[in-house]
């Protein structure tokens, strides 16, 4: 059960950008737009992996932004560092729960803290590769993500304050 959980909290940071705070990190890439057709929800046992979810989220945020090709060096970088967030993040994701039933509270707490410096690490890796997608970004594209990360906020500060 501890290891569904786990996992369960891997996928969303892996889809919010799959590597800062998980607050930061909703700031950085809004949720896909909504689908014309809804999908069947995804069980708590097969859930989606991280890659795939961070997979989703940058072919959503690609149509909604309306990619050009000269845009798409840009962009591929910004989609790898994507896939490198989430692949990592799964890793010690994995990595702490596999030793989580022998770890002492000191473990538990370097465990933690290794994970929240990841976040950072790969949060400000990110921000790099979107402050250059953004760079080249039309004004219709720079106001499109502009206000999905304000939705985005809007959501997870209401969510923060809430729970």
């Amino acid at each position: 059960m501890n290891q569904v959980r786990l996992r369960c909290a891997a996928l969303t940071v892996a889809a919010v950008l799959t590597a800062a705070a998980p607050m930061a990190a909703a700031q950085f890439v809004p949720p896909p737009p909504p689908q014309a057709a809804p999908t069947p929800p995804q069980t708590a046992a097969t859930p989606p992996s991280p890659q795939a979810a961070a997979d989703q989220r940058i072919q959503a945020l690609r149509t909604e932004l309306h990619i050009a090709d000269a845009q798409l060096p840009q962009w591929n970088a910004f989609a790898q560092v994507m896939r490198d967030n989430a692949t990592k993040t799964d890793a010690l994701f994995r990595q702490r729960a596999s030793a989580a039933a022998n770890m002492n509270a000191l473990d538990n707490m370097k465990s933690y803290a290794e994970i929240s410096r990841a976040y950072a690490d790969n949060t400000q890796a990110l921000a790099t590769a979107f402050e250059a997608l953004y760079g080249v970004l039309s004004v219709q594209q720079k106001q499109t993500i502009d206000t999905l990360f304000r939705q985005d906020a809007t959501r997870t500060a209401a969510q923060q304050t809430r729970g």
